[in-house]
């Protein structure tokens, strides 16, 4: 068998092959859209393997057409190729060195993941979830916009502090503008006005289509304290098919939560991981710093967490680690998500 590493850009897609023991056999280059890969491979062996870097904006058109053509194929987190990259003989950085890393990578690893009939629902999500993330931050530039016309325009007019998302503020913010003298820059403070309107309606459809797509999928995500319709969208978005994992302790690395060993000698420790999904981390910290002020259960877990000798800090990291298990759990007794 041998292992077919693509590296793809928007223009160009680079191909090579290797044997079982990563010996590079041949390269090819071709242009985005062309199926002049499938024949190449064609020619090199009956049984193969197609493995794509795991930038999914970029090769989601090259993954239909090889399932549609029957190929075998997998996917390779970006952060498998550096080593291969620093094992290789060749030195530098070109496309087909980037597709020989993939290549290898691949053979290094058995358990890399494949695309699945049931992500689509995941894939959705996400899409959703992302838009509404970039509609956030628009309607929080716009905010700041106004704010700044509104204070140069009149220094003694306040608006507290996160009340431009408050349909009540707005209407007052734009009444006195209609009041004011016409000229450009009320013009321009009044059109943020309406911007700001136009994204809050925006968010909350959004917000709308979020929660019925997360009842639909996984309602006991719902029901977990602190863990509203957009942190389940998000939970569900970045962790996809829950049969992606093994256990929670695989879910747990995956999103940066399980304390790294740091040990040395005599010294037992471990330390805090800044890897991870950092999304998915996000989501789970908002769960617990919600559990931590409102749900009893949470509260009296943190409270014998800081009894041991943890900081608040240490001790909510301990919880999210804990609202790992409940999350894994809760999906894998999901039948819509197994």
């Amino acid at each position: 068998m041998i292992v077919i590493g693509v590296d793809v850009h928007k223009q160009s897609v680079t191909a090579v092959a290797v044997d079982e023991a990563g010996r590079m056999l041949d390269e090819r280059t071709a242009a985005v859209g062309s199926d002049k890969l499938i024949g190449w491979a064609g020619e090199l062996a009956e049984e193969r393997l197609w493995a794509l870097e795991d930038c999914r904006q970029l090769t989601r058109w090259l993954e239909r057409q090889l399932l549609t053509h029957g190929e075998d194929l997998v996917r390779v987190p970006p952060k498998l190729m550096a080593p291969e990259r620093r094992a290789g003989r060749s030195r530098g950085k070109s496309d087909a060195i980037d597709a020989l890393a993939v290549a290898r990578a691949a053979v290094r690893e058995p358990d890399l993941s494949r695309p699945r009939p049931d992500e689509q629902v995941f894939r959705e999500l996400k899409l959703l979830v992302d838009h509404r993330d970039d509609l956030v931050d628009e309607r929080r530039r716009t905010q700041q916009r106004l704010r700044w016309h509104l204070h140069q325009l009149d220094p003694t007019f306040a608006v507290p502090l996160r009340m431009l998302g408050r349909s009540s503020h707005l209407e007052r913010v734009s009444r006195w503008l209609a009041r004011r003298e016409q000229e450009l820059q009320v013009r321009l403070a009044r059109e943020l006005v309406v911007r700001c309107r136009s994204l809050t309606r925006t968010i909350t459809e959004l917000d709308r289509e979020l929660e019925r797509g997360t009842a639909e999928t996984a309602p006991a995500l719902l029901e977990l304290p602190g863990c509203a319709a957009v942190t389940a969208a998000k939970l569900l978005a970045e962790i996809g098919p829950i049969d992606r994992f093994k256990s929670d302790a695989q879910l747990a690395r995956h999103a940066g939560v399980a304390p790294l060993d740091a040990s040395s000698g005599r010294v037992q420790r471990h330390r805090l991981d800044r890897g991870g999904n950092r999304q998915l981390n996000s989501a789970l910290y908002r769960i617990a710093i919600t559990q931590a002020r409102y749900h009893p259960e949470a509260r009296a877990y943190l409270e014998r967490k800081q009894a041991e000798g943890k900081s608040r800090r240490e001790a909510i990291r301990c919880l999210k680690r804990l609202l790992v298990r409940v999350v894994f759990q809760t999906m894998k007794t999901n039948p819509a998500l197994t």
